[in-house]
């Protein structure tokens, strides 16, 4: 056998193409709107600021490496039990780590033709394969999901409620998938937004982790509790799951002054109301607005709208991106999630939102 002259990495890793986040600078604007990452404009709990400033006195300390404060406080908001609780490094590593103990050579992780391109890159990264099913409507098809399920299948990943569309899953829908899965397979709920969901048919995932043992349900304080910055993750799954996991997790995966305001923030379900009126009151005139100009804007229950532009000259969605930018509003291009001529817009600030409408107004009179 000929010796390789240089280190070479394991199959399906040079297959990945790395994530690309959303840009964050405009040049040439004096200010810069960015409503391209789904951050909350109301920023964090300030409770949570004071807790992450206190932290600054102790950073000789490691910090408790079973997070044991942050899981209680999450056990009690949520009625869990803080057993089935582990906290990560955001959610990613906690998905990370589900692909890389549960996946291997020969299996297969089912994925949305629209889903959180994460889920790809971990599977292959895992030495997985990943299979990827279609849409229906800029929706999750159950059915589609259960025809491609072989002997080979590992695991699901479903976001729900959907990035970047928006859409969501009734929970009907999510009990009916579950159902009808092998119970060697693991249904992995993303419920990245669910804070965020206000409609009677939705469920983020907690009852049916509850009551079977290969479902789990993952959760991040990014978004609407405003701590992107901090990379903090939670997932609530089986005993045994939780447990395999916490085997081969790093040990001080979450930094002390993380756990604090991940805490203190969690506390905090006022500001979290607040954070969610908000983005209700905006979410509606956005799109109301946006529609009354002529685009299509796929109905979100998110704090962030799927923009679809004319497929013209001059009104595509790269050139709306063009112009937004030199204007100051960052939105995110979603070519690579399978949507080449739409824009993902996150719900901002007062100001923010009233500058895009206007700015898209001028964008679609241009002749």
């Amino acid at each position: 056998m000929t010796a390789s002259t240089k280190p070479i990495p394991r199959a399906g890793v040079m297959e990945i193409a790395a994530y690309v986040p959303g840009k964050e600078h405009a040049g040439g604007v004096s200010r810069v709107f960015k409503l391209s990452s789904n951050e909350t404009p109301l920023g964090p709990s300030p409770s949570a600021i004071e807790a992450f400033q206190a932290a600054a006195s102790k950073l000789e300390i490691y910090p408790d490496g079973q997070a044991r404060l942050l899981r209680d406080v999450i056990a009690e908001v949520h009625g869990l039990n803080p057993a089935n609780i582990l906290c990560g490094n955001g959610s990613g590593e906690l998905l990370a780590l589900l692909a890389n103990i549960y996946l291997g050579p020969g299996d297969e992780g089912i994925i949305t033709e629209h889903g959180f391109l994460l889920y790809r890159i971990q599977i292959l990264a895992s030495g997985g394969t990943p299979v990827t099913v279609p849409e229906t409507d800029r929706r999750v098809d159950v059915d589609a999901i259960l025809a491609a399920v072989t002997e080979r299948t590992k695991m699901v990943f479903l976001t729900n409620p959907g990035n970047p569309t928006g859409t969501y899953v009734p929970y009907a829908d999510i009990k009916r998938l579950h159902a009808a899965l092998p119970a060697n397979v693991i249904l992995v709920l993303d419920a990245a937004y669910a804070e965020y969901v206000r409609r009677n048919d939705y469920e983020a995932g907690i009852e049916l982790v509850s009551a079977n043992r290969n479902v789990v349900m993952t959760r991040t304080f990014a978004k609407v509790y405003g701590l992107a910055a901090l990379r903090i993750g939670w997932i609530y799954g089986p005993a045994e799951i939780i447990d395999t996991m916490n085997r081969v997790r790093g040990p001080f995966n979450i930094n002390t002054p993380a756990l604090l305001a991940g805490a203190a923030a969690m506390r905090d379900q006022t500001h979290v109301a607040k954070a969610v009126e908000h983005n209700q009151v905006w979410l509606a005139r956005v799109s109301e607005a946006l529609t009354a100009l002529g685009l299509e804007v796929t109905p979100s229950v998110t704090n962030f709208i799927l923009i679809h532009f004319p497929d013209q000259n001059g009104k595509r969605a790269a050139d709306a991106d063009a112009f937004l930018t030199a204007h100051g509003f960052v939105l995110r291009a979603v070519s690579s999630y399978g949507f080449p001529n739409a824009l993902r817009m996150t719900i901002g600030s007062d100001e923010a939102n009233t500058g895009v409408i206007a700015a898209l107004t001028e964008f679609m009179e241009r002749t």
